[in-house]
């Protein structure tokens, strides 16, 4: 029986690595390929020097995340009564 994959980005697949000069040379293609997916690394001298990702993928990555407050918005018993008053007791008293 095969085995069933999950439907997701495979970025590993649309990954290519360019050289500096052929990023400049080819620029159009490179956008067009990072627009449809993935990402792209620029090279110069044989080392990675920029990554080249989508707009949307940027503000996926800049996107602020939940503060704790939405987290407990969100939570999924909202409702249940806690008590989360702290405890006026100030402790046992010890002598130095």
């Amino acid at each position: 029986m095969p085995k069933m994959r999950k439907k997701h980005k495979d970025y590993r697949k649309r990954h290519k690595v360019w050289q500096l000069q052929e990023a400049k040379a080819r620029f159009s293609e490179l956008v067009n390929e990072v627009e449809h997916g993935g990402y792209h690394t620029i090279t110069k001298n044989g080392r990675p020097v920029a990554m080249i990702i989508s707009k949307s993928d940027f503000e996926k990555m800049c996107a602020p995340k939940n503060t704790l407050l939405d987290f407990f918005r969100e939570a999924p018993l909202p409702g249940l009564d806690l008590d989360i008053k702290r405890s006026k007791d100030r402790g046992k008293s010890v002598e130095l």
